[in-house]
């Protein structure tokens, strides 16, 4: 069993951002959710997704070595995978996914969501987080 996090990310200004094979996408100013899973390495996980100079390999990387784009929060659990896909799941209903975002290796329509009300978010988070922890 590894963990299931969701990253809180606040995009300071709407950008254009080309990420990968889902080419230039325009991101809102705004929070997003992003959901994923480190089944090891956790904390390794965290903090490359943290660091601004990395290789590009997952979508989340190209989003956040934007300088208009910074990690706020980080909420985690202890998990298997497929928790990753219920949270995703949840998340959808309350935010606005960014189609096929992170999510090349599921069926989830996409792992990363405009928050347009935070409350709904939290509330959502309280619910399927056990722990509610900052990094």
């Amino acid at each position: 069993m590894g963990y299931v996090y969701v990253l809180v990310i606040k995009v300071a200004n709407q950008c254009v951002i080309s990420v990968g094979a889902l080419g230039e996408l325009v991101f809102k100013k705004g929070i997003y959710a992003y959901v994923g899973s480190a089944q090891s390495n956790f904390h390794q996980r965290i903090k490359r997704h943290l660091r601004k100079e990395k290789k590009l390999f997952w979508h989340i990387d190209y989003l956040l070595k934007n300088k208009k784009v910074n990690v706020s929060k980080i909420f985690f659990k202890k998990a298997f995978k497929t928790e990753e896909c219920n949270i995703a799941t949840s998340i959808s209903k309350t935010g606005k996914a960014t189609i096929r975002f992170g999510s090349s290796d599921c069926k989830c329509i996409s792992h990363l969501f405009y928050i347009k009300d935070k409350k709904s978010l939290k509330n959502v988070l309280n619910k399927l987080i056990e722990k509610r922890n900052a990094f």
